[in-house]
């Protein structure tokens, strides 16, 4: 399929409006856009598309839409939704925020929209790798939605997972010869074992083999000051060092680029055959339903999305 297809996330969060906000202003031509939702949410929350475009309806076995509220049903029509955008196949996956606790209530035991798709695309033992951008700035998570007691990174981990983005850029970015800049586990990237030896045991032993096989990236540095020029960069809008930061774990690498880039930053879902776009936003239980959710960072995912498909 040519089109890219857009979920709408939890009814009862700000996925739809998003959506709608940002369809409506990127006025994209019917035949470039397929939504997987259900009208009735579509209805609730906006006064509607501009553009006439395909519907792929979910059925939402509810009365009533409850704005702000964690529900088995909306858990249940989060995780259908995913399912069904994978049988079709589309161009790309755009996908608005879903509660994890919902998902949770219906019976799905899931980390996130990632290990969905993964679950429903992988084949021949491809992992979903998650890699936030915003324009030129990029960030790889070596781990993703985990108990920091329970990071567990070992040399072969970190080697595939390099191995997978150094592929991503040749193919997806048009990159060939990308550079890395790989965050220190450890506060000062360890200080030679004093305040942590993950440096030395595993991260500096992947940096030798992956260099061996050719790919540039850098030996563990200190993360407090490796974003320090990325966010100058990105600010004077001047060519970055490296084409992406390596954290070692979630916040290590998201506070940085959300902290720069806002709602430019787009989470892109890589290592599958389908790109998968989605804001870098939850579902703001707070303000849903009220009409003040901002659609920038959905905007983003939708251009991204077509840009990489």
């Amino acid at each position: 399929m040519d089109k890219i297809a857009v979920t709408t996330g939890d009814p009862n969060g700000i996925g739809a409006e998003v959506a709608v906000k940002a369809l409506n202003k990127l006025n994209l031509p019917k035949d470039k856009v397929l939504l997987v939702t259900n009208k009735k949410i579509l209805d609730f929350y906006s006064a509607g598309l501009q553009n006439d475009y395909e519907i792929v309806e979910i059925p939402y076995e509810t009365k009533d839409i409850k704005p702000g509220k964690i529900t088995k049903e909306a858990g249940e029509f989060s995780y259908q939704s995913l399912k069904k955008v994978c049988k079709i196949k589309p161009a790309a996956i755009v996908t608005a925020p879903v509660a994890k606790c919902a998902l949770h209530l219906a019976g799905h035991i899931f980390n996130g929209q990632t290990e969905v798709l993964q679950k429903y695309l992988s084949h021949d033992g491809q992992e979903a790798e998650m890699l936030f951008v915003a324009d030129n700035f990029r960030v790889l998570l070596l781990t993703r939605h985990c108990a920091l007691k329970d990071i567990d990174l070992t040399k072969e981990i970190v080697v595939k997972k390099i191995e997978n983005l150094s592929q991503t850029f040749k193919n997806i970015f048009k990159i060939e010869k990308p550079k890395f800049a790989l965050c220190g586990f450890n506060p000062h990237a360890g200080e030679d074992g004093i305040l942590g030896r993950e440096e030395i045991d595993i991260l500096n032993p992947a940096v030798k083999y992956l260099q061996n096989e050719g790919i540039d990236i850098t030996f563990p540095k200190p993360a407090d000051t490796l974003f320090v020029d990325a966010a100058r960069n990105y600010y004077n809008h001047q060519k970055d060092t490296y084409d992406c930061y390596i954290a070692c774990y979630h916040d290590q690498g998201l506070i940085p680029i959300k902290t720069v880039a806002g709602f430019k930053a787009v989470n892109t879902t890589i290592g599958l055959d389908i790109i998968r776009t989605s804001p870098d936003h939850g579902t703001a239980f707070d303000i849903t339903g009220r009409n003040c959710a901002n659609p920038d960072s959905m905007i983003e995912a939708i251009k991204l999305a077509l840009k990489l498909s």
